[in-house]
């Protein structure tokens, strides 16, 4: 048998980005996302052509759990991607904008 170690709830962070809420959204959503070292964060919203939307974090961050509300006021319904990379890595979310 596997031996497992768990840690209480809430003393661990992960590098991690959740899934938008609500999604599809009109014309604001959720995103959640946690770091879990000091590091320049980013969160960059791409179109389905792979080009920049917009910036919503470019800095240092403290680890911590972090939520940004996204305003898509403006833009065409389609398929977005939301893509969070800090020094742990790169996680990528797809997000439907529904007129």
């Amino acid at each position: 048998t596997g031996l497992s170690v768990e840690e209480p709830a809430g003393s661990v962070l992960d590098f991690n980005l959740s899934q938008n809420y609500p999604n599809p959204f009109n014309p604001e959503t959720r995103i959640n996302f946690s770091v879990d070292v000091l590091s320049r964060v980013t969160l960059v919203i791409y179109d389905v052509l792979g080009r920049q939307v917009t910036i919503l974090i470019d800095k240092q961050m403290q680890p911590g759990h972090q939520s940004v509300i996204w305003d898509a006021s403006g833009l065409a319904s389609g398929l977005y991607f939301c893509r969070l990379s800090s020094a742990d890595g790169v996680k990528t979310r797809k997000m439907v904008l529904m007129r």
